[in-house]
């Protein structure tokens, strides 16, 4: 059983505070470092933040613990996480944690609400300090166990059909070499996930990036490769290419374009994030969605799907 929510002594609930607060206590708290969680890619540091009296629990990515990618402007991973709450923000479906940029211990870096898994209470009344993840749950992002955060959302089945309630993604291969079927849930928030990363250009939509959260809330984490100008969209939430996009999200479409115009608040915020090409291409893909009406599907010219999945 997992432990109980950890809470730091007088700290508050992180599904107890709306994003305008999360935000506030995020950027103006005190940040400590706790430690160190293990097996991400990059640095990623599980932190305290306290403010007016309020404490949470946070991840802090520095931008000098980034490590250099090949097909990414180095230094600028921190920007597209939190570029990618932005619109997140924007699509009114809150799927990313409350997300900023400010200077902590190791430099500017990304600074994270952390959110606890499903099954831990909602409270905890104990005063000890709490422990630093191990990385094999919660928001490290990268999970050594090779189990998936949404593992009730992602599975691997025999046969060549998935089943009521699922969506097929591909073939896969089980630990024993035997070839099976990867699905993920026919799921309104995966559905939602799949837009908005659409949307971002996600390169890296992993099983261990999905947080079911108490309440039946969805987060999504780990955005850093996002907002590309080229091509790509690397996912396990294909089950829909493709299909027509449902209602919702054609409405959330028209909205993040009108946030999207030259002029509009959403461009604006994203301006100090990500560059004018990047919002440019984000402006496109948005038009090539409505215009499609319908699920992208991939390219062929990119791995489709992340490695390792999870």
């Amino acid at each position: 059983m997992s432990a109980p929510e950890r809470i730091p002594p007088g700290g508050v609930s992180p599904l107890a505070l709306a994003s305008d607060e999360a935000r506030a206590l995020l950027t103006g708290g005190e940040l400590t470092v706790a430690g160190r969680i293990r097996g991400a890619s990059n640095a990623v540091l599980f932190c305290t933040v306290a403010h007016a009296g309020r404490t949470a629990e946070c991840v802090y990515k520095p931008v000098a613990g980034e490590r250099p990618l090949w097909d990414f402007p180095e230094g600028t991973l921190a920007q597209r996480e939190v570029a990618a709450y932005e619109v997140s923000e924007a699509t009114g479906w809150g799927l990313v944690p409350p997300t900023v940029l400010r200077d902590g211990p190791f430099g500017q870096g990304m600074c994270q609400l952390w959110i606890p898994p499903a099954d831990e209470q909602d409270e905890q009344d104990g005063t000890d300090a709490p422990d630093a993840p191990d990385g094999t749950d919660g928001q490290s992002g990268r999970d050594d166990t090779g189990a998936p955060g949404g593992a009730d959302l992602l599975a691997l089945v025999e046969g060549d059909e998935p089943g009521p309630g699922w969506k097929a993604v591909g073939y896969a291969e089980t630990g024993e070499g035997r070839p099976a079927l990867l699905v993920h849930a026919d799921d309104v928030r995966l559905r939602r996930l799949a837009v908005l990363d659409a949307v971002i250009n996600n390169g890296d939509r992993k099983g261990g990036h999905l947080l079911p959260a108490a309440g039946g809330r969805l987060y999504a984490i780990d955005h850093g490769v996002t907002f590309h100008t080229d091509d790509k969209l690397r996912t396990l939430l294909w089950g829909w290419a493709g299909e027509p996009l449902p209602a919702e999200a054609v409405a959330v479409l028209h909205r993040l374009a009108a946030g999207l115009a030259p002029e509009g608040p959403l461009a604006a915020r994203l301006a100090p994030l990500i560059t004018a090409a990047e919002v440019a291409a984000l402006r496109a893909r948005t038009a090539a969605l409505l215009a499609s009406g319908r699920h992208p599907e991939p390219s062929g010219e990119w791995p489709a799907i992340p490695w390792p999945p999870v």
